[in-house]
C-alpha cells in the first residue's frame, strides 16, 4: 500500500517479475478491504497515507483475528519514532526508502517463507503478495545489508540507513 502511484507500480513490477501475484491499494482503508477479499501472504505498507496511515493499518491488521498472523512490512522513510511505534503494533520488518528493488524482493520472499514456514506470525500457503508499495496485501520483500540479523535487527535498518531493512521480534 502506498499513496504514490509510481512507487506502487515500482513495487508491483519488481515483485511480478519474481512470479508473485500483487494487489495494490492507495491507502489504509482500501488496504483493509483488499486484505479481507484477497487474503494475501504478506502486506506492505507506507507510513504516511491518506484516510488511514500505515501504522494504524498495521495495528488494525494485528487486532483482527482474520489477519493477525499476516507478515507486515513497512516500506517508508521512517523516523526512529515510527520504527518504534511499528514494532509496538507488531510490524515484522522495515525497508527504508529509497530502496533497491532487489532488497524489496528479498524482503517479501523472506516474509512469505517465514509466514508459511511457521517462523514468526505468518501462515498460509501460496505466493500471493499484495504489492509492496501500495499493495494492500502487499508483500514487501527486499532485504538490505548482508542478511545478518543481530539482536533481532538486521543490518542497516532501524538506524534509518536508506535501503536498510530491519526486523521486529
Amino acid at each position: 500500500m502506498d499513496d504514490n502511484k509510481v512507487i506502487r507500480q515500482l513495487i508491483r513490477v519488481n515483485l511480478e517479475l519474481e512470479g508473485l501475484e500483487v494487489v495494490t491499494a492507495a491507502d489504509g482503508a482500501e488496504c483493509l478491504d483488499v486484505v479481507h477479499q484477497v487474503r494475501p501472504d504478506v502486506v506492505t505498507l507506507d507510513v504516511v497515507m491518506p484516510r488511514l496511515d500505515g501504522l494504524r493499518t498495521a495495528a488494525r491488521l494485528r487486532a483482527d483475528p482474520r489477519t493477525h498472523h499476516l507478515p507486515v512490512a513497512i516500506i517508508s522513510a521512517c523516523t526512529q519514532y515510527e520504527v518504534d511505534t511499528g514494532l509496538d503494533v507488531g510490524v515484522d520488518a522495515f525497508l527504508a526508502k529509497p530502496f533497491e528493488p532487489a532488497e524489496l524482493v528479498r524482503l517479501v520472499k523472506q516474509l512469505i517463507e517465514r509466514g508459511s514456514g511457521g517462523e514468526g506470525r505468518g501462515g498460509g500457503g501460496g505466493h500471493r503478495g499484495g504489492g509492496g508499495d501500495g499493495d494492500s496485501d502487499g508483500d514487501g520483500d527486499g532485504e538490505g545489508g548482508d542478511d545478518g540479523v543481530a539482536d533481532g535487527v538486521p543490518d542497516g535498518v532501524a538506524d534509518g540507513v536508506p535501503g536498510g531493512i530491519s526486523y521486529g521480534g
